[in-house]
């Protein structure tokens, strides 16, 4: 009986052994075999007349499917090809040398004023067709007046460049009402001529209590050496104070840095008397119509004159500050306040004469221009 067990076993052993042989191609793969495992396909190729040996040995090895009915079959599967795992080569593939070289952006086509509209096909131009050469933007037609000022101007037209014009400006026309009693005053100027060559005249004088206390009169000869300045030569005339008095006149005005209207003029008198005047003003805009005004003025002479009241060296200043609201630019009345001091041997002749040295008022007037 136990003969018979061993013949069926060894019989369901050699059947078994090729179908756990398919199951694991080992011979496709690249990884080298323990030794054990290399002697065991040896072993199932032994012809099956002998299997007693091999049954023999197998019950030494411990198989958790031992008390099954299959336990013969199942058991013979491990012993057929046991994978060594600690052999086994699992380090990733290192990725070729040479990779794919990078994008050149650059000679990508990403201008697209130069694609076609069929290179588009996903943009819908609907009824939109532009022919080749035809602009984005239609230029509009050339008419006279576009040819007229491409050229140039004709010789006829030369004689504009040398209008004559002319300009009056009453700077202050103005009252008060202080203490040595009511006065006015006056300052202008204006001219007539072109841009380059004009003739000016300028004017100020001073009234207290009926009395004129000074006045004088410039015509000047004015020429353009730049933009914004003038140089004027000519005749000054002196009513007051005292007798009349001539003076050769030259200076310059114009428009300093910071936009500073100055007049710097020299004179030359009668009897040798010297003397120069400079005033200096700066207009500040608090709005487009009212502005504040600063003035200074400063009067030197070269020797005393006592019967016009007049001291060598310093002889007046004046300093004021006018705000005024311009209804339109050509007329604009103000309020002010302006203070006049004499210095050195003027001041001694004012002493002298019952005068005030120091003298400070406040004024009402009007700026007109035409």
């Amino acid at each position: 009986m136990n003969a018979l067990k061993t013949s069926l076993l060894g019989i369901a052993l050699a059947t078994a052994l090729p179908a756990g042989a398919q199951e694991m191609d080992h011979s496709k793969m690249a990884m080298p075999m323990s030794p054990s495992t290399e002697t065991k396909p040896t072993a199932k190729k032994q012809p099956v007349a002998e299997p007693a040996p091999k049954i023999a040995a197998k019950p030494a090895v411990a198989d958790p499917h031992a008390g099954h009915p299959m336990a013969p079959a199942t058991a013979a599967k491990p012993a057929a090809m046991p994978m060594d795992h600690s052999k086994m080569d699992h380090a990733m593939p290192e990725p070729p040398a040479e990779t794919a070289p990078p994008m050149d952006h650059a000679g990508m086509g990403h201008d697209m004023a130069g694609m076609s509209m069929e290179a588009m096909p996903g943009m819908q131009h609907g009824d939109m067709e532009m022919a080749p050469g035809e602009p984005r933007t239609p230029i509009p037609p050339i008419i006279e007046a576009d040819r007229a000022a491409a050229m140039p101007p004709s010789k006829h037209m030369e004689h504009l460049d040398n209008a004559i014009h002319s300009y009056t400006l009453l700077n202050r026309l103005e009252g008060w009402n202080a203490d040595p009693g009511k006065g006015q005053a006056w300052e202008g100027q204006g001219w007539i001529g072109t841009d380059l060559d004009r003739l000016w005249w300028r004017s100020e004088g001073e009234r207290v209590d009926g009395r004129t206390e000074s006045a004088d009169l410039e015509v000047l000869y004015g020429r353009s050496v730049s933009t914004w300045w003038d140089v004027v030569a000519g005749m000054r005339h002196d009513f007051k104070p005292g007798d009349s008095q001539n003076f050769v006149a030259i200076g310059v005005q114009g428009l300093a840095p910071y936009k500073f209207e100055v007049e710097a003029t020299a004179y030359i008198g009668q009897s040798g008397q010297t003397g120069a005047r400079l005033e200096a003003e700066y207009e500040t805009l608090l709005t487009n119509r009212l502005i504040l005004q600063p003035l200074i003025e400063v009067n030197v002479y070269g020797k005393n004159d006592a019967r016009r009241g007049i001291g060598s060296g310093l002889s007046t200043a004046e300093a004021g500050v006018r705000l005024r609201y311009e209804f339109t630019r050509q007329f604009a009345p103000y309020l002010g306040v302006v203070h006049e001091r004499a210095f050195g041997r003027t001041a001694d002749l004012r002493r002298e004469e019952g005068e005030d040295v120091n003298d400070t008022r406040f004024v009402a007037g009007i700026r007109i221009w035409f």
